[in-house]
């Protein structure tokens, strides 16, 4: 089973409509593929569950009888590391029915969903980081770091061929968790100043995240933490305009500039604009499917 994060600091650059439509994309040539959310906007979850569904089922939101519905989101599994009950990472994995059918047994899609208050966990988890020496403080860090991997790691490994997460557009503790578990790095962009302007400052930072953790799991004393070595397979660029079977030459500029960063790999496959696709609320995407 191989994880792959697909990250980028910039919001709006198609990454959650990559992670939907590559993990569709495989699942139709047999492959079994579980989608992950961490992203607080839930985008990923919304294109595969009806927003009114997954407020009655998986928000774990009061219903008008008093109670609360259940929780079936990353955010329960996170949540209970602070004294609550252990959630089981497994016991959060959803097939969307629409999705399936539409696959025609030809492979698995299956979806672990965000919830929208996402970001008030992350604040929450930066509580952990405390420590009173310098050595409890690298301790923490890989405590609280590893524990996707350590989530991931209590999934069946043959249930799937690959795992999809689609990260929060910056670079918090809940994105490093990400890489920390994650064998490859995908990085979507818009052909565009803003776009690309921080993907040199992102690998960057991933290698110096890399350095540290490595540094602190040698260090550390009880169980045994593995490095780490995510490979970052390139760069997707998507929103791509065409003229005469290639992109603009406004959008070539761009794309040639991230070619030439330093350890950088452009993906010769691009994704088209589509105006009429991307413009569509995620509740119609679901019922598409």
């Amino acid at each position: 089973m191989k994880i792959v994060s697909v990250i980028n600091y910039k919001g709006g650059v198609g990454k959650t409509a990559l992670t939907a439509n590559l993990a569709a994309e495989l699942a139709w040539h047999d492959k079994r593929v579980l989608m992950l959310d961490l992203d607080p906007q839930t985008s990923l979850t919304f294109s595969f569950i009806l927003p009114d569904i997954w407020e009655r089922d998986f928000s774990g939101a009061p219903t008008l009888t008093g109670t609360s519905s259940p929780d079936f989101t990353i955010k329960a599994w996170l949540e209970s590391f602070d004294g609550r009950p252990p959630v089981d990472l497994a016991s959060l994995i959803h097939t969307p029915e629409r999705a399936q059918r539409r696959l025609q047994a030809k492979g698995r899609l299956d979806l672990i969903s965000s919830h929208l208050g996402l970001i008030n966990v992350d604040l929450e988890l930066a509580t952990s980081l405390a420590g009173g020496t310098l050595a409890q403080v690298k301790r923490n860090f890989i405590t609280l770091h590893t524990r996707l991997a350590r989530g991931l790691s209590s999934i069946d490994q043959s249930a799937y061929d690959l795992v999809l997460i689609d990260c929060p557009p910056n670079f918090n503790i809940i994105t490093k968790m990400a890489i920390i578990a994650c064998d490859y790095i995908l990085v979507p962009a818009r052909p565009d100043f803003l776009s690309t302007l921080g993907i040199d400052y992102l690998i960057r930072n991933v290698n110096q995240l890399i350095t540290d953790f490595n540094d602190f799991a040698g260090m550390r004393h009880g169980d045994q933490v593995n490095p780490i070595d995510p490979k970052v397979l390139g760069v997707v660029f998507t929103m791509i305009q065409e003229y005469g079977g290639q992109p603009i030459s406004a959008q070539r500029q761009y794309i040639s500039r991230v070619g030439q960063m330093p350890g950088i790999t452009v993906f010769p496959s691009y994704i088209k604009r589509n105006d009429t696709l991307f413009a569509m609320r995620p509740s119609l995407v679901s019922r598409s499917f």
